[in-house]
């Protein structure tokens, strides 16, 4: 039977600085290039705090988290040609696009000129506000469902939609393989994947983090060593050492001490998103023919490419599955860094 209803269960954040709680919200018909997706888990990432609770600014209040969302197809439009009732799909922080500029052509539909639309709390292109994946089922055109491959635990899958291929992106686009050095700064929920995808290329991986309590956990990731960035000492012991460094940490850094880091011609590419602007020496870049970059997720085609090769190679996030109920107390855990490394919210019990 086909799910026509428009209403669906979702937990919303109604209003900024309130915990999210249970509520109904209203989603599209399934239109001809459309898919209909059950939920099965949706995770937890910094971005979705950082966005309930203004931290980047106003937003269309009551606010659906959820750009981490894995679930079955349930029903497709009469022009759907990518997907099948009864497959296993994702959908990551994408749900649209122009496609028809530069940016969208070349494959790379997060950077559209014209506009990419957010997962939730974006205003999509026929003017109603996007909520995700923290309820039961969401609608979205095709083009943005990716198919996730049998050979990954679904759970363990959702965060590769966000933190997978946000570091995946970088890693790919810098060169990172055999003969590269590769230093992943932060194990959290952006490090941790960076660490297992690195060392999957091939590279040689370090992390720097400022204590030495996850080391052994980073090693068991696939870390080949590990530095307290609290140690000065670190900072000698490592200059000129790495071809890419991969930030993902959300605080401010002292980015010049990380760019002597780097070897000549070496890249440092920031994929965290700080609350304040880092101060970068020209002499920094300069001495070593060095490059401070940015990058965020991937377009569709690379993230499904990610997915694919994870599925290979055995990578899935280090998950805590919760229920629906441990949101609010999740986002505390969150924050207070004690999560290794990302809840994932069973969708089946939103009810």
């Amino acid at each position: 039977m086909s799910y026509t209803r428009t209403e669906v269960i979702a937990h919303a954040a109604p209003a900024s600085g309130e915990p999210l709680v249970r509520t109904t919200i209203e989603r599209r018909e399934v239109g001809a290039n459309d898919v209909l997706i059950s939920i099965e888990y949706a995770g937890i990432c910094h971005s979705d705090i950082h966005t309930v609770r203004g931290d980047w600014g106003p937003q269309p209040y009551p606010v659906v988290p959820g750009h981490e969302i894995v679930g079955i197809v349930t029903e497709v439009g009469s022009a759907v040609t990518r997907h099948e009732v009864g497959q296993r799909v994702g959908v990551g922080c994408l749900v649209n696009a122009c496609r028809e500029c530069v940016a969208c052509l070349g494959g790379d539909e997060q950077f559209c000129l014209n506009g990419s639309v957010g997962t939730y709390a974006a205003r999509d292109r026929d003017g109603s506000t996007t909520q995700g994946g923290y309820s039961t089922h969401v609608v979205v055109d095709e083009h943005f469902v990716l198919s996730v491959p049998e050979g990954l635990d679904p759970a363990a899958a959702a965060p590769l939609l966000c933190a997978g291929i946000t570091t995946y992106s970088p890693l790919r686009h810098w060169g990172a393989g055999p003969g590269k050095k590769v230093a992943v700064v932060g194990l959290g929920g952006l490090g941790h994947m960076g660490v297992k995808i690195a060392h999957a290329l091939g590279a040689e991986v370090t992390v720097l983090s400022q204590s030495l309590k996850k080391q052994e956990d980073a090693e068991r990731l696939g870390a080949d060593d590990y530095h307290a960035t609290s140690d000065p000492a670190t900072f000698e012991v490592l200059a000129g050492r790495f071809d890419i460094i991969i930030n993902t940490v959300s605080a401010s850094i002292d980015a010049n001490a990380y760019l002597g880091l780097l070897a000549v011609g070496g890249a440092m590419v920031n994929v965290g998103a700080p609350p304040s602007a880092f101060e970068v020496s020209p002499m920094a870049l300069i001495y070593g023919r060095k490059s401070f970059s940015g990058s965020m997720i991937g377009g569709i085609a690379e993230t499904q490419e990610m997915l694919d090769f994870c599925a290979e190679h055995g990578i899935g996030s280090e998950i805590e599955v919760i229920a629906a109920d441990a949101i609010n107390e999740a986002y505390e855990r969150v924050l207070a860094s004690d999560v290794r490394y990302r809840f994932v919210i069973d969708a089946s019990t939103i009810v």
